[in-house]
């Protein structure tokens, strides 16, 4: 994709599989990347393989001056920043029997964490004249789900969220959009199935069109394309990686009229 070569993306839960997925795509491009995860064990894992353009800098999103120090070890390393991927996220989420502390470190990280990014970088994003932000948001914003409150309710405030930074930073030539994947295969589908992939599938594929689940790497090539020259007109706008999940509707894609005549 155009305006990638050369360019500086971090990427914040860049060790998780999507987020791994992202750095590699990023790094295929051209791109350098830097992974701001807490995970340090996952994040040195992924950047071995990919070498000196891929830069991992243990950070928690609720500490801002991990924050910032993050910011400033991406610009001694690479000169700038162009990218910012917020991916970042915690699971923290038993509905209705969920504390006040776990709604609390649901949006402090989910939310607030990836604005206090965005707060960091956005000068040094001024300075190379723009930029690009990809929030990640979820087909979870926008439905809902039995059992599910506090991961939903913040990924429906990261969807609002974007518009608002998209219209406050469009003067300083920084888009800001977001993905919502349907069901990918992740870490949380991977330790639930005991990594078993073809069940996923069984499970999940008959919410999507595509009749299966998405994958990282098809998540990675929407960011990248937001990131990209080819995406020059686009901001405020949630872009849906989702296998057709969201049109869907109620009936999913069995027919159901001629249930009535059996």
């Amino acid at each position: 994709m155009e305006g990638l070569k050369g360019k500086v993306a971090i990427v914040t839960g860049g060790a998780t599989m999507i987020g791994a997925a992202v750095v590699r795509a990023f790094h295929g491009e051209g791109t350098k990347v830097v992974i701001a995860d807490i995970n340090e064990e996952a994040g040195k894992a992924v950047v071995k393989p990919l070498g000196k353009d891929v830069l991992f800098v243990k950070t928690d999103l609720a500490d801002d001056a991990q924050i910032a120090a993050c910011v400033e070890r991406t610009l001694a390393t690479f000169g700038g920043i162009d990218f910012l991927v917020n991916l970042a996220c915690v699971y923290i989420d038993d509905a209705l029997n969920s504390t006040r502390k776990d709604w609390l470190d649901s949006y402090n990280i989910n939310v607030v964490g990836g604005v206090m990014m965005l707060k960091a970088v956005r000068p040094h994003m001024v300075n190379r004249g723009g930029g690009a932000v990809v929030n990640f948001g979820s087909i979870s914003a926008k439905v809902a789900q039995t059992g599910r409150w506090l991961y939903p309710v913040t990924k429906a405030a990261t969807l609002q969220l974007t518009r608002n930074e998209a219209m406050d930073l469009a003067g300083d030539k920084i888009r800001v959009n977001s993905v919502s994947p349907g069901w990918t295969w992740c870490r949380l589908m991977d330790e639930l199935t005991h990594g078993d992939k073809a069940k996923t599938n069984r499970v999940g594929g008959p919410f999507h069109l595509l009749g299966r689940i998405g994958e990282p790497e098809e998540v990675a090539e929407a960011v990248l394309f937001l990131c990209s020259t080819h995406a020059s007109f686009i901001t405020g706008t949630d872009l849906a990686v989702d296998g057709g999940y969201s049109a869907m509707g109620p009936e999913m894609a069995a027919p159901a009229i001629p249930k009535l005549m059996e």
